[in-house]
């Protein structure tokens, strides 16, 4: 019988497709390209749980900081395409490093399939809460004062915060030398004891420690203010015309994952994203969420490469 059958399908043109396996059949990876308390784990967090449940698997969180993210992301690319390791990228990992790493081990776009944009958030301009200052124009007046004698701190070379903070020099003008950290949760923490002057960093990162009193936020660097704080201005407003950089956060996974994976994935996200607990634990955070389709995100990450490529060309950023 089953001869006969195989015979059929062979005089009708078609053979039957073996069934695919069911996904995911084991716990879910998903790599951080920070360490732990920086905004990314944050939000990793957040969302791991909703997407455990969803799929039906846990989702351990694999904290993978340095060099802009690249670490995490050759990881993540050299992993095996079946949806069970992730990255949630950032502009750093997927914006800024693919321009700024001459010698990446891996390619931001042809090594990643995305999977969609998870959230997005302006940085702020944070210094610490001791130093004497009270706007962006005290704390430039302060450090043209003292040429070469502050720093100001990134979460690592080639990070988002290391492009905002050579932006903001050289759009103001001022002699800071660069510092840059193992994500933004030490560089936040000297900044905050007055052992480095400024820093400028995704608002989630930064919101505990200024809720704390311990940090001062002196603008944000959106177009618009940031719902998350108000109060403070841009530095647009505060005179620094034209200045935007703005943090994101994204699902990918390696290239030549199965797209029912893929989907299944960006569907799960989208749901995760839709709940009230997490939209609220997102806004606590200062984010946004989004939760685009695979294609929009694929539209915005090539946005963001070729704005951080001018970015980078105009600032003159080099990593050897």
């Amino acid at each position: 019988m089953q001869r006969r059958s195989w015979l059929a399908c062979l005089v009708l043109g078609w053979a039957p497709v073996a069934a695919q396996a069911p996904f995911p059949t084991r716990p879910i990876r998903l790599v951080v390209p920070a360490p732990a308390g920086d905004g990314s784990d944050a939000l990793a967090r957040s969302i791991a749980q909703e997407l455990a449940a969803g799929l039906g698997q846990q989702v351990m969180i694999d904290n993978r900081p340095g060099a802009g993210g690249s670490i995490a992301s050759d990881t993540v690319a050299k992993a095996a395409p079946d949806g069970h390791t992730l990255i949630l990228g950032n502009g750093s990992s997927h914006g800024v490093t693919p321009s700024l790493y001459p010698r990446l081990p891996y390619d931001a776009l042809k090594d990643f399939a995305p999977i969609t944009l998870v959230a997005t958030a302006p940085n702020v301009l944070v210094v610490s809460a001791s130093l004497p200052v009270h706007t962006v124009q005290d704390f430039l007046a302060y450090a043209r004062a003292r040429p070469g004698q502050l720093h100001i701190a990134s979460g690592g070379n080639g990070s988002l915060s290391h492009l905002s903070a050579e932006l903001f020099k050289r759009m103001a003008d001022v002699d800071l030398v660069h510092v840059p950290y193992k994500g933004a949760a030490p560089g936040l923490t000297d900044v905050a004891a007055g052992q480095v002057a400024a820093m400028v960093i995704n608002i989630p990162s930064a919101q505990a420690l200024l809720k704390a009193g311990r940090l001062q936020a002196l603008a944000t660097t959106g177009r618009q203010r940031a719902a998350a704080l108000p109060e403070v201005p841009t530095l647009d407003e505060a005179g620094l015309k034209g200045y935007e950089t703005t943090s994101w956060f994204a699902l990918l996974a390696p290239a030549r994952t199965p797209t029912a994976v893929i989907e299944r994935l960006q569907q799960e996200i989208a749901r995760a994203l839709a709940t009230p607990a997490v939209r609220e634990r997102l806004a606590a955070q200062g984010l946004t969420p989004v939760g685009s389709t695979p294609a929009q995100f694929d539209a915005f990450m090539r946005a963001e490469i070729a704005k951080y490529a001018r970015v980078i060309k105009d600032a003159g950023v080099k990593i050897d």
